[in-house]
This record gives structure tokens, sequence and C-alpha cells, in this order.
């Protein structure tokens, strides 16, 4: 029983950070945000609803500065200010929102959102745990071991998120006649509008897959969708 101790105690944290997780994320959300209303972004997401036979898709603006959108555990989407900046300066079309709003709205419709909760805290619970018992055998680095792996984990599961969410908007965007244009447009900006001041690369790029393979999965994907469309 004993021996069991870590792996017990680091679920029952794991189940006490995602409750506790998900109501500090709720809270922040409804304090630092306001429903989206922009006419061109509007007719760009009834046109998706109608693709969705839902009879609206609800953005909200999140008053943050960084370039993101988010998808909340409760199924809300979120636009952050500086994104939305972005598309009043010019820098971001509104079928490019569009398309964020589509991956947005995949991974609240693949369970990605409540999922990655719940792998987050169970990342930190197994963090934990593997710190306790690799720093019985290797005392003074079992943490910064336990650490790596617990990265490298969280990395590669975001990233086999962001492409199936990706192919779940390249869907929706074709089935609502947007077309996934403006998706590979703005992967080739994304680079640069979320670029930090400092040249230090933005916390969301360590965990998506890279650029070049994200437009390449997106036009396989139309590749094998040609043949259905031109029969």
């Amino acid at each position: 029983m004993l021996k069991l101790t870590p792996i017990l105690l680091a679920a029952l944290y794991a189940l006490a950070m995602y409750r506790f997780s998900a109501w500090r994320t709720g809270r922040e959300l409804d304090a630092r945000s306001s429903e989206l209303a922009d006419p061109a972004l509007k007719a760009l997401t009834d046109r998706m609803a109608r693709a969705l036979d839902l009879p609206r898709i609800r953005v909200d603006i999140y008053e943050i500065a960084p370039v993101n959108g988010l998808a909340a555990p409760d199924g809300r989407i979120f636009i952050t200010r500086g994104f939305h900046d972005r598309y009043r300066a010019g820098e971001v079309t509104a079928e490019e929102l569009a398309s964020v709003i589509a991956h947005e709205l995949g991974h609240v419709a693949l369970g990605h959102s409540r999922r990655r909760m719940i792998d987050f805290s169970g990342q930190n619970a197994m963090r934990t745990a593997l710190a306790m018992v690799l720093g019985r055998f290797l005392p003074g680095i079992g943490v910064y071991l336990a650490n790596a792996l617990a990265s490298l984990l969280a990395a590669r599961l975001s990233r086999q998120d962001e492409y199936e969410a990706d192919a779940y908007a390249a869907a929706l965007l074709t089935k609502a006649g947007i077309g996934t244009g403006p998706q590979k447009t703005l992967f080739e900006k994304l680079d640069r509008v979320t670029q930090s001041r400092g040249g230090a690369m933005p916390a969301w790029l360590m965990s998506h897959p890279r650029t070049s393979d994200r437009i390449a999965a997106i036009e396989a994907m139309e590749t094998r969708w040609a043949p259905a469309r031109t029969t």
C-alpha cells in the first residue's frame, strides 16, 4: 500500500487541480470578456452556424494583449483583444479571423478543451509523482528529469490536438463556403503577428506544429476532397 501512496496522492492532486483550474479559468474569463459585436465577423460566423445547423455562434473578446484564440472548458469561444486589434488594423482579414473561430470550435467539438484541462492537471500530478519516485534514485536531478518528461508529453498531445482542430476547421470553412484559403494565409502571418517585441518565441508556438506542416496537412486534405467535389 505504501508503494502506491505517491500514485494515489498524485491522482487526488490531479482531481483537485482540475476542479480548481476550471473554476479559476471560468471566473477569469467572466471578469475580463464581453461579446464580440462586429457585422463582418457575424456574417461569417452565421454562415458557419448554418453549416453546423446551429442558431448562432457566440464569440467573446478576452481583454488581454497577446494574439490568440481560446476555447474554454465550458464550450465558449474567445478571441483576444490583441487579435481583434490586429484585425481592425488590417493585418488580419475577417475571413482569417473566422478561421481562428472555426479552429476553436474544433477544439470544443472534439473535446480538446475539457481534455486539455484534465491533461494539464494530470501532467502536474504525473510531474509530482515522477519527482517523488525519481528523486529517490537520482537525487538532485530527479525533479528536472520529471519536469522534462511531463513537458515533452504535454507538447506532443497539444500538437496532435492542433492538427485535429485544423482539420475540423478546414471542413467547416469549406462547407460554409469560406474555403481554406484564409486558414492557410493566416498560418503564414502568425509567426509575424504573434512575435513578441523582445524577439522571444511566442508561448503558443512551443506547443503547436510548424506552420509549413499545418499548411501541408490542410493541402493533403484538399487533395483527398477534390475527387468528391468534382463528381
